[in-house]
């Protein structure tokens, strides 16, 4: 009795060892999968972190888009998108005729380099005669001189109107300088030279 008791004692003991070795082992592997399925959340996370900020910047870039489209459209309606030189002669006659100026002595722009042997990098035919605007990228500028000489002059008043004309079309927006010459007999009477500039993006 007593060696089967001992035998059977000895078999419970190995019984109950490998029992916790085989827990133990459940325990490590349990341990390992869930470390690794943390590992994935994680990264899951910090990718849905990643989305929703690009989500937050792309709904603002669209907001930008919007708010800014239409100052987009009033720049390209108000800078002329090419230097027409026909079309601004034909607004700034108009103008002097709607001034009460029957006739200007001349309207004049920069020599033109197209056309010139090109001793450089060959530039855009589009951009000769133009000067790049200072401080604003894409805009160019184009000195327009138009000439009332002293066998043509005109009355002062009709001046100052074909000048504030001048100053509020959207080609001809800035003068650039102003010259007047009176008549010595009659004040009233002037000749004068104006350099407008007219701004484009092409």
């Amino acid at each position: 009795m007593n060696l089967k008791a001992k035998q059977l004692n000895y078999i419970l003991i190995g019984i109950v060892v490998l029992l916790a070795a085989a827990l133990l082992g459940i325990g490590y592997a349990t341990n390992n999968i869930l470390g690794g399925q943390a590992d994935k959340l994680s990264k899951l996370k910090a990718d849905s972190n990643a989305l929703d900020a690009q989500q937050t910047t792309l709904a603002k870039n669209k907001q930008d888009i919007a708010k800014y489209s239409e100052l987009n459209t009033i720049a390209q309606t108000i800078v002329p998108q090419d230097k027409d030189q026909a079309e601004a002669i034909r607004e700034i006659v108009n103008l002097a005729a709607a001034s009460g100026i029957g006739k200007l002595s001349s309207i004049t722009f920069p020599a033109s380099t197209l056309g010139a042997i090109a001793t450089g990098p060959i530039t855009n035919p589009n951009l000769t005669q133009l000067t790049p605007v200072a401080g604003i990228v894409g805009v160019y500028e184009l000195p327009i001189t138009i000439v009332q000489d002293q066998t043509a002059r005109v009355p002062y008043d009709r001046f100052i109107t074909f000048l504030s004309k001048i100053e509020q079309n959207r080609r001809t927006a800035q003068v650039g300088s102003i010259s007047v010459q009176p008549d010595a007999n009659n004040p009233n009477n002037v000749a004068f030279t104006l350099v407008i500039n007219e701004f484009i993006k092409p």
